[in-house]
């Protein structure tokens, strides 16, 4: 048996690798606090349980149509009605398998062979693998902590060629938490337009922004250039749901029809009962993300004032619930980089983290502080006395 090459050069995912090494720690009797995986410890609210319980029970549970039932479609839409003022149409609306499909899905319908495509660095772990299963060359436009690892138009233009096609934009961002101003993300879209790259808008953490910031979003610019731009949107982060796999584009009603393509002949419609509990999450009350926002912006808090102890530099992010310390100054010959930092950190402190080299940045780490108050900070006493020796 030969497995073919494209795969070969792919990289597992990072995050789930180390995840199933915390696992089989558990597994072994060792207690383990993760603060690996970007899950909100949250509950799905109970009317959107509801909801799904009563699909199942009206069984509704047979095919769907590919891009989404009618009603979760204009319910996508209309949340860029609701919270930007910039509506779309239902035409315009693929619903997929969380937020991880749409992406792959735009990329394989946008991206040709040997097309270019920018990635602002650090970057979440999947877009450089997704743009090489397309066949595209990732250009990684690197960012630093003295920018709050944000991108501008100038670090964007010197990296962009004549075979620049796409730009993957995510703010919040994951790994770092931090936001684009919606000044910063027009700019960015004036000098896209400019040189006609289109731009992948992935929102996914929008709804969690901590004030004094204020969401940002590119749906103005997508309703005004709907051939420019697509948003990836998705309620694994803002409403509990990572299990429930429930994602979304909006864009031109040509590039759905492509994305269709590329669904139909890999999963088809994602679950029927998640798309009924998926459009009353979306129609109804958005209480548990003010909810959430109070615990992530308290834990957040914390945990900047702990890591700031150990001496290190870090942005404070305004969204989404990461934070992304340049810790380099930590390393030593025996754990040299932060896959072999955050190996020790696992064996010696029993916490579970993410290296910076999965992201792109080997100087740093990522700490998700998506789990309580208390184990968050026995969590992260436990690191700081590792690397600090206190």
């Amino acid at each position: 048996m030969r497995i073919s090459d494209r795969l070969e050069r792919i990289k597992p995912s990072a995050t789930l690798a180390v995840n199933a090494k915390a696992q089989e720690l558990r597994a072994q009797g060792r207690e383990v606090i993760s603060l690996a995986v970007g899950q909100p410890d949250f509950n799905t609210p109970q009317h959107v349980v509801e909801a799904a319980k009563a699909a199942l029970d009206e069984g509704f549970t047979r095919y769907t149509a590919v891009p989404g039932i009618p009603e979760l479609r204009e319910a996508v839409a209309g949340y860029y009605g609701r919270f930007y003022d910039a509506p779309a149409t239902a035409d315009e609306a693929i619903i997929s398998n969380g937020g991880k499909q749409v992406l792959y899905n735009l990329l394989m319908a946008l991206v040709n062979p040997g097309d270019e495509v920018l990635i602002p660095g650090p970057y979440w772990v999947s877009y450089p693998a997704m743009v090489q299963l397309a066949e595209g060359v990732s250009v990684i436009v690197p960012a630093t902590a003295d920018n709050d690892f944000l991108v501008s138009v100038a670090d964007l233009e010197a990296k962009r060629t004549s075979r620049t096609r796409v730009l993957i934009l995510n703010s919040p961002s994951n790994p770092t938490g931090c936001c684009y101003t919606q000044d910063q993300l027009d700019e960015i879209a004036d000098w896209a337009l400019k040189n006609d790259v289109f731009i992948i808008s992935d929102e996914v953490y929008d709804r969690l922004v901590y004030a004094p910031a204020t969401p940002a979003s590119l749906a103005g610019f997508r309703a005004a250039h709907p051939e420019n731009c697509a948003l990836v949107g998705a309620l694994s982060k803002s409403f509990c749901m990572t299990g429930w796999r429930i994602g979304w584009s909006v864009a031109h009603a040509d590039l759905v029809k492509a994305m269709i393509k590329v669904q139909g002949q890999s999963t088809s419609n994602i679950s029927a009962f998640s798309q009924k509990a998926a459009t009353v999450a979306l129609n109804g009350s958005w209480d548990i993300v003010e909810t959430m926002k109070e615990a992530f912006v308290r834990r957040r808090d914390m945990a900047y004032e702990i890591i700031a102890g150990w001496g290190a530099q870090c942005p404070k992010p305004d969204g989404a619930f990461y934070l992304f310390p340049v810790l380099d100054n930590f390393y030593t010959k025996d754990a040299p980089d932060s896959a072999a930092m955050c190996t020790r950190i696992l064996e010696e402190a029993g916490v579970a983290l993410v290296p910076g080299s999965a992201f792109g940045d080997d100087r740093c780490i990522r700490f998700s502080y998506a789990l309580d108050d208390a184990t968050l900070k026995d969590a992260l006493t436990r690191v700081g006395r590792v690397l600090t020796g206190k």
